[in-house]
């Protein structure tokens, strides 16, 4: 891999410049990481797809906390040079880094339809109302298939994480999407437990995001547990710490400050609000500042969507 940013060429392994700009994109530097990857230059299919298929996950990230559109063109050049990555194997079967290289693919292509599901108007909304039926089906057949291709058990935890987000927040199945988030929580601590590592990929690379994902969700459904809830959440702060994401990081401790304000500590929960909605602002993490703005307001970000009015 040559980077080429400047008249110094330099030649940097694939792997650490991905795993560089991944770290990146955690931090909630999308800018910084889309540039490290634009300065790459690689020849071979593989080499090239890996890097879109990077720069496309970054571009989603940015979507989803900070309020941009980014991802389509990032996801279409990416799919062009995965199908020229399996194009150049002329006809022989792929092997498992390549096939893994396809799922990671269409997985962001999950990740970004249930993020134009959720995102109305650019305010996240959750529950079936005023959306497309069969959109939302699609989203989840598309979900169900890729668990079923999934070729390790940590991709098939994301592929069961999605499928609980998308009960939960697109068809309101509050008692189906905690089944989905226990299989995700097992898978990610499973892989925890081998000491996988890097896994590749655009599911975050690591299982400890895979736990902290499933255990934010599960401490929503156990809300009204405060401690158990306490519990959970604050073990996904520290496992979204750790793994270094600053926006996560940064709408896991809203979660912590519901529990605050439910305990009747308003100034202390106010108080860390307004350092949360301070942070995000600062990195352009607009989504989780208006989440954090909304609560100053008084709204509760865990709260289900109100049901629609009758017109009778």
């Amino acid at each position: 891999m040559t980077n080429t940013a400047s008249t110094l060429r330099t030649a940097v392994p694939l792997d650490e410049l991905i795993a560089s700009a991944r770290e990146l994109r955690i931090g909630g530097r999308w800018e910084r990481a889309t540039r490290l990857l634009d300065s790459g230059e690689a020849t071979d299919p593989r080499s090239r797809a890996l890097l879109a298929l990077a720069a496309a996950e970054v571009a989603l990230e940015s979507d989803w906390f900070g309020g941009t559109a980014l991802a389509e063109p990032r996801l279409a050049a990416a799919e062009v040079l995965v199908e020229v990555l399996i194009a150049s194997l002329d006809g022989k079967p792929a092997d498992e880094a390549q096939a893994d290289i396809r799922w990671d693919l269409d997985f962001l292509r999950l990740r970004h339809g249930y993020l134009g599901q959720v995102r109305v108007d650019g305010a996240f909304r959750a529950g079936p109302d005023g959306k497309d039926p069969d959109a939302s089906a699609a989203v989840r057949t598309h979900a169900e298939r890729l668990r079923g291709e999934a070729p390790d058990d940590v991709r098939r935890g994301w592929a069961e994480m999605y499928l609980g987000l998308v009960a939960d927040n697109l068809f309101a199945e509050w008692d189906v999407a905690p089944g989905h988030y226990e299989a995700a929580l097992c898978a990610g601590e499973a892989g925890a437990a081998r000491g996988t590592g890097e896994a590749g990929g655009s599911h975050d690379s690591g299982d400890d995001l895979l736990v902290r994902e499933a255990l934010r969700h599960l401490g929503d459904h156990d809300h009204g547990d405060h401690a158990q809830a306490r519990e959970r959440w604050s073990r996904a702060t520290e496992l979204g710490a750790r793994a270094g994401t600053v926006p996560g990081t940064l709408s896991q401790q809203l979660l912590l400050a519901v529990l605050t304000r439910d305990a009747g500590d308003e100034a202390g929960a106010v108080a860390l609000v307004r350092e949360i909605a301070r942070w995000a602002g600062a990195i352009g993490a607009v989504t989780t500042e208006a989440q954090a703005r909304g609560f100053l307001a008084g709204a509760d970000p865990t709260a289900p969507p109100a049901p629609a009015e009758s017109d009778s």
